[in-house]
């Protein structure tokens, strides 16, 4: 039997134009049995759907800030560095990943991404946005992406507590921006201490979880980081 072929976003090196792929999101997907190709920049919209036909499910990786243009706002001081490119690839590739009713994993940017294409907004900064109003966690941890630096607090009955059957997961946190208005259609999965929403998910679709934090990271040695990608690949495993 042939394995679920699983396409995923591309980083995007602004300085070089190169892109590239985090390796560890390669080796997540290999581990839980799938093969993966990454998709170009630049490429014409024809042929991303034609690649987009081929996958069985669409991971979104995580990345640099998405452009405020997209939830309808103009540049905070704090946004950070920004691909056009990228943001027009995704967005379209998403569309096109929900038309083929296709698994969907996002991961960091990813739910950001995600939750951006469905009419939601994000945090353009989290620091500078929310400090002054409460107390928040670092969500850009000071030390390595494989040791985990807060709770997230999982939602009953959801997608992501079937996965990882637990109420309460340790993540790692690599990011400074995060879902602000969620968009309709998505359901949070999860939240951190200081209220953010730490994982969504679509009720009713085939397959669709984002979380904030990045398992890749983590797989090798954390079983609930493991179980999303296990997870993932066998929804996509399913829609062949």
């Amino acid at each position: 039997m042939n394995k679920p072929v699983i396409g995923l976003t591309p980083s995007h090196d602004l300085e070089k134009n190169q892109c590239f792929l985090n390796p560890l999101y390669v080796q997540a997907l290999q581990q839980a049995g799938a093969v993966c190709f990454m998709f170009p920049l630049g490429i014409a919209s024809e042929d991303l759907h034609q690649l987009a036909a081929l996958c069985d499910g669409i991971l979104f990786t995580g990345g640099p800030d998405i452009h405020p243009f997209h939830f309808g706002e103009e540049t905070l001081s704090k946004c950070g560095e920004v691909s056009a490119p990228r943001d027009q690839l995704e967005l379209e590739l998403l569309s096109a990943a929900l038309s083929g009713k296709k698994p969907i994993l996002g991961i960091c940017r990813g739910i950001q991404l995600i939750n951006i294409g469905l009419g939601g907004s994000i945090y353009q900064d989290l620091e500078s946005q929310l400090s002054g109003s409460r107390q928040i966690l670092c969500h850009r941890q000071p030390y390595p992406a494989a040791i985990p630096s807060h709770y997230v607090t999982v939602t009953p009955g959801s997608l992501l507590e079937s996965i990882t059957g637990s109420d309460r997961l340790e993540v790692n946190s690599l990011h400074h921006q995060a879902i602000h208005t969620l968009a309709p259609g998505l359901t949070a999965s999860a939240y951190s201490s200081d209220g953010l929403i730490e994982a969504a998910e679509m009720p009713g679709y085939p397959f669709l979880l984002g979380v904030q934090w990045h398992p890749e990271f983590l797989f090798s040695v954390q079983k609930s980081a493991e179980e999303i990608f296990k997870a993932f690949v066998n929804a996509c495993s399913h829609h062949k």
